[in-house]
C-alpha cells in the first residue's frame, strides 16, 4: 500500500514537471526575448499561451505536498528541515512569478511593466533550479532520515546543481516546443521560425547537460548512477529517442506530435529518477515502507486521490483543451 501511495505521489510529480515546467520555461524565453520592441511578439505569445492556465498548474504542486506530508510524514519533515533554503527560494519564486505575471498586464507605465516582467522571468528560472536542486539532494542521499541535515551542502553539491540546471534547460525546451506550435497555430511564420531555432538550441543544451550529468552522477552519486544505468536505462533511452526524434521533426519542419514527444522526453527523465530511487524515499537510508503512515491513513489517501482523479483531472483536461483551441481569455 505504501508503494501505491508513492506511485500516486509520483504521478503528481510528473504532472507538475510537465505542466508547470512548460510555464517556467516560458518565463525563461520571456527573460531572453530582448528589449521591449524586439521581444514584444514573443512576450505576447507567452501571455496568450500561459495566461489561462498558469494558476491551475499549481494544483499539482499542492497535490504533491499533501500526499508527501500525509503519506510520508517523516520524509516530509526530513526534507523540509534540511532543504528549507531552496524550498523557501522556490516558494518565493512562485509568489514573485505569479504577481509579476499578473501585475505586468495591469501596469500602465513602461518602467513598472519592465519591473514586473523581470520579476516574472527571473523567478521562472530560480524556481525550477531550486526544485531540481531539492530533487538532487534527495536522490544523492544528503537528507538524513531524522532531518536537520546540512543546510548548504544538501543542495549546493554536484548532483543538486546538475538537477537544477537540467530542470531549467528541460523547462526551456518544453516551453519552446509548445510556443513553436502555438505560433504555428496563429499563422505567424516568422515567429514560428524564431522559436524553432530556440527549441533546437534548448534541445541541444539539454543533451549536453544530460551527457555531462553522466560523469557528475557517476562521481558524486554512484548508487544513483548504477540504478539509472541498469533499472532506469530503458527510460533514459526513451527520453533520448523522444528528444532526438522531436528535434529532428522540428528541424525538418514536419509538424507531427512535437508536443507529445517533448512531454515524453521530460516525463521519461523524471520517471527514470523515480525508478532509480525506488525503494527508497530518501537516498539509500529511508525506505518507502519505513517512512509511510499507518495503513488507515494510506487507505484514506488512496481514496482521496481516486476521488481527485474523478473530479479534478477531467476539469483540468477540459481547461487545457479549451486553451489549446483558443477559447479562453488571455488575461491572468
Amino acid at each position: 500500500m505504501s508503494d501505491a501511495v508513492a506511485a500516486l505521489l509520483f504521478v503528481g510529480v510528473v504532472a507538475y514537471a510537465l505542466f508547470a515546467g512548460a510555464d517556467f520555461g516560458a518565463g525563461f524565453w520571456d527573460l531572453t526575448a530582448g528589449g521591449a520592441r524586439r521581444g514584444r511578439r514573443v512576450r505576447h505569445l507567452i501571455d496568450v499561451s500561459v495566461g489561462p492556465v498558469w494558476e491551475a498548474n499549481h494544483t499539482w504542486l499542492i497535490y504533491c505536498l499533501v500526499m508527501l506530508w500525509t503519506g510520508f510524514p517523516s520524509a516530509f519533515a526530513a526534507i523540509t528541515t534540511t532543504l528549507y533554503i531552496p524550498l523557501g527560494l522556490a516558494v518565493l519564486g512562485i509568489v514573485l512569478r505569479g504577481s509579476g505575471f499578473a501585475f505586468r498586464k495591469a501596469a500602465m507605465r513602461t518602467a513598472e511593466q519592465r519591473l514586473y516582467g523581470v520579476a516574472f522571468a527571473t523567478s521562472s528560472v530560480l524556481t525550477p533550479f531550486c526544485l531540481g536542486a531539492v530533487a538532487g539532494g534527495v536522490a544523492s542521499g544528503r537528507v538524513p532520515s531524522g532531518g536537520h541535515g546540512d543546510a548548504v551542502t544538501s543542495w549546493l553539491n554536484p548532483t543538486s546543481v546538475l538537477g537544477g540546471v537540467l530542470a531549467v534547460v528541460a523547462c526551456a525546451y518544453l516551453a519552446a516546443v509548445f510556443l513553436t506550435v502555438d505560433a504555428r497555430h496563429q499563422g505567424d511564420r516568422a515567429l514560428e521560425a524564431g522559436l524553432r531555432t530556440r527549441t533546437l538550441l534548448a534541445g541541444a543544451a539539454a543533451g549536453v547537460v544530460s551527457l555531462a550529468g553522466v560523469f557528475v552522477i557517476h562521481s558524486d552519486s554512484p548508487r544513483l548512477f548504477h540504478q539509472l544505468s541498469h533499472r532506469g536505462l530503458g527510460l533514459v533511452v526513451v527520453s533520448a529517442l523522444a528528444g532526438v526524434v522531436g528535434l529532428g521533426l522540428l528541424a525538418l519542419r514536419k509538424p507531427f506530435g512535437e508536443r507529445s514527444l517533448a512531454a515524453l522526453a521530460v516525463a521519461a527523465v523524471v520517471c527514470g529518477w523515480g525508478v532509480a530511487q525506488y525503494p527508497f524515499v530518501l537516498g539509500t537510508h529511508l525506505r518507502i515502507s519505513n517512512a509511510a503512515s499507518p495503513g488507515p491513513t494510506l487507505w484514506v489517501l488512496i481514496a482521496v486521490a481516486g476521488l481527485a482523479g474523478l473530479l479534478i483531472a477531467p476539469s483540468l483536461a477540459y481547461l487545457y483543451l479549451l486553451q489549446n483551441r483558443g477559447k479562453l481569455p488571455t488575461q491572468a
